[in-house]
């Protein structure tokens, strides 16, 4: 798809390695973002950019994997964003100003791939704020307290169980934990990301993760009674 277009810059041709849906842990790596971005716009140093690459692939391409439920579109949608991310660095419009998060800055392009291949296909819809609950702003009143960011994950096996699960939540409940938990963006960034309060990401969260627990535990019944007879 955007591969052909890229020219000399290249990317992982492969499909990155993602233990999705667990937070995925990186270690600190040096230079900084933005120098690498300097040098790439700069002095055209492509080897910077599959830095760049390279150190965010995971977290981006859970995000997607996890947004389109397909692992080969999320492939080719990982490659439009980098394709984006390539012309918005060499646009004077859009471009990033080095002010703020580089992966929070790709992250958002990556949304607006995936949610131009789901909009193109009518699979998602966004959900306003009577859509849970039938109240008003009902989100913005809940409290201002950030489930763990294992809580999800903490104490199971069960990736093929939880990641099943995650497929079934609705859009911006499942959008939520794979920028929490894939992507390991704080709730802030997930609200500047998503256009939404802080407390709308918290409440957001909160619904998924009663919603996950309510699944798993039907599926471990199910399993229970199919075993038992």
């Amino acid at each position: 798809m955007a591969q052909t277009r890229l020219g000399q810059t290249a990317l992982v041709a492969a499909t990155p390695v993602v233990t999705f849906p667990y937070a995925i842990q990186l270690p600190l790596m040096h230079p900084a973002d933005e120098a690498l971005v300097a040098r790439y716009v700069e002095e055209a140093d492509q080897a910077a950019f599959r830095t760049l690459v390279e150190r965010h692939q995971e977290r981006v391409f859970s995000y997607l994997r996890g947004m389109v439920k397909d692992r080969e579109v999320a492939n080719d949608l990982f490659q439009e964003t980098f394709y984006r991310v390539i012309r918005a660095l060499h646009e004077e419009r859009g471009s990033y100003t080095g002010q703020g998060k580089f992966l929070g800055w790709v992250l958002r392009i990556a949304r607006n791939a995936a949610l131009d291949h789901l909009r193109a296909r009518k699979k998602w819809q966004d959900m306003g704020p009577d859509d849970e609950t039938g109240q008003t702003g009902w989100w913005d009143r809940l409290p201002d307290d950030a489930p763990s960011a294992l809580e999800l994950v903490q104490g199971t096996e069960e990736r093929d169980l939880l990641t099943a699960c995650i497929d079934q939540l609705s859009p911006d409940q499942r959008e939520v934990v794979l920028l929490r938990h894939a992507s390991d963006l704080t709730f802030r960034e997930i609200s500047e990301l998503t256009d939404c309060s802080i407390n709308t990401a918290l409440g957001r969260m909160r619904y998924a993760l009663v919603n996950l627990r309510r699944m798993m535990e039907a599926a471990r019944q199910n399993e229970h009674i199919a075993v038992s007879n």
